[in-house]
């Protein structure tokens, strides 16, 4: 039995979330695990580095697995490949040390949430971003962001509201990016909660829009209290860019262009 480590990009607009669910097939998680059982002809489990929510999208999600093959790494990729549908994208398969496991192997990923800023047309990219036409303050914007790098208890910006397990995470970078008429925040941490990026996302834009200042953002913090932070961010303009793993190697991931 061998351990993989799989590397694949997606388009989660049309799917119910990477976690499979007893009351439909339309995960992420479900359809892979479907195809790789079928594949390998033995049943597959996959353990992803994280869960993104339903229609969230992925540049560079990392998964393991255990099976037992005479396939090589290149044959099972060429032929997952084959049957993948156009959404999902398997960039890389490797055999993986035996104690690797995506998830509790992971040490950090960087996450990007694009925010189209302008009134005109966005037709060809409405579906990868959300779409906020009033006129955002940037520079409040990243002092606010600077407010909240840092090790931090995060249950503010956390949507499960009985989270049993620890709530700190350091989150070690935010930055602040314009491309044209999008505006991309990039969040980089050992670790995010439920919803964590879409929140910090939503009390930004707040900032952003002057309806919450830079200041009130330790408040926030210490108030431990989802109703104290700002809305949760649409999930299509989210974006899981890479893993990273205790290793030599870059993280996996890509570019969005």
């Amino acid at each position: 039995m061998k351990n993989y480590k799989l590397t694949l990009c997606y388009d989660g607009a049309r799917y119910r979330g990477w976690q499979k669910q007893g009351n439909t097939e339309n995960t992420l998680q479900g359809k892979l695990e479907a195809l790789l059982s079928e594949l390998l002809a033995q049943p597959v489990e996959l353990a992803a580095s994280g869960r993104t929510d339903a229609g969230v999208h992925a540049l560079g999600q990392v998964c393991s697995f255990k099976a037992d093959t005479p396939l090589s790494c290149e044959e099972l990729l060429s032929r997952l490949r084959a049957a993948l549908p156009g959404d999902i994208g398997a960039i890389a398969l490797e055999e993986a040390p035996p104690r690797f496991h995506a998830r509790l192997s992971c040490t950090g990923k960087t996450y990007v949430y694009r925010i189209w800023t302008s009134e005109d047309p966005c037709v060809f990219e409405r579906r990868w971003v959300w779409r906020v036409t009033e006129e955002l303050d940037e520079k409040a914007m990243r002092r606010a962001a600077e407010a909240l790098c840092g090790r931090h208890d995060f249950a503010s910006f956390c949507s499960n509201p009985h989270m049993k397990k620890s709530t700190v995470r350091s989150l070690r970078r935010i930055e602040l990016t314009r491309e044209g008429n999008e505006l991309r925040l990039c969040f980089n941490g050992d670790g995010f909660l439920m919803n964590m990026v879409r929140i910090l996302t939503g009390t930004l834009v707040e900032v952003g829009a002057g309806r919450l200042s830079p200041e009130e953002l330790p408040r926030i913090l210490d108030a431990r209290s989802r109703s104290a932070a700002g809305p949760t961010a649409p999930a299509q303009g989210l974006f899981l860019q890479a893993v990273e793993y205790a290793e030599k190697s870059p993280p996996a991931g890509g570019n969005i262009y």
